[in-house]
């Protein structure tokens, strides 16, 4: 499927059958979300793959009842980091074993710690949130490229999922994203006109 079907044709799924997708399609997906851009490399978040219906039914509760949660194959919750400093230290290491010269690494190390130390953790806790909004781009796009569909969703209660899945405190929920295959119909996709979009500086 081209690109610009995938767009056209992903949508919101608000109910999926409850059948299991194949552990290999799953995993397509996980590669997708890992190869997300992110700023600096640094992909400071975390995906938590839910697939046992018990936990679920829980997450629903935590979703204002919404069915897409428990009908849904699997639910991806990312889940910003506050352990970015860790997340440094482990790319610099990927950088230097994939032959990247050591001072140019040593500078760009430099300049990540400047950026990171530089903000309060609030400010980090929110940067870390946008860049999971970059993968769950992909993950939405993704899952429809494969074959199946999906349904972020910011509605749901971050603190109850964070208990229900037993998260340390330095793991933030960001955003859900079910999975599966749909049982629901798309309805006509609305958007606004590239007017209202769009503003040229010629």
């Amino acid at each position: 499927m081209e690109f610009k079907e995938v767009v056209e044709k992903r949508y919101a799924t608000k109910l999926f059958s409850g059948e299991k997708l194949p552990q290999e399609k799953v995993d397509e997906l996980l590669e997708m979300i890992r190869l997300s851009a992110s700023s600096f490399g640094l992909q400071p978040f975390v995906v938590q793959v839910v697939s046992n219906q018990e936990l679920k039914e829980k997450l629903q509760e935590a979703s204002f009842g919404q069915p897409q949660v428990s009908t849904a194959s699997h639910v991806l919750v990312f889940c910003a980091t506050e352990k970015v400093s860790e997340r440094i230290d482990e790319y610099e290491k990927i950088m230097l074993a994939a032959g990247r010269d050591q001072d140019t690494v040593s500078h760009y190390v430099s300049r990540m710690r400047g950026h990171i130390e530089s903000m309060s953790k609030e400010n980090l806790i929110f940067w870390g949130q946008k860049q999971t909004y970059i993968a769950m781009s992909n993950a939405i796009n993704g899952a429809k490229a494969l074959g199946f569909d999906s349904c972020p969703m910011e509605g749901i209660d971050k603190a109850q999922y964070k208990e229900i899945l037993g998260l340390p405190d330095y793991l933030h929920v960001t955003v859900a994203v079910p999975i599966g295959v749909a049982a629901d119909e798309p309805k006509p996709k609305l958007r606004f006109p590239k007017e209202s979009l769009f503003e040229y500086k010629d």
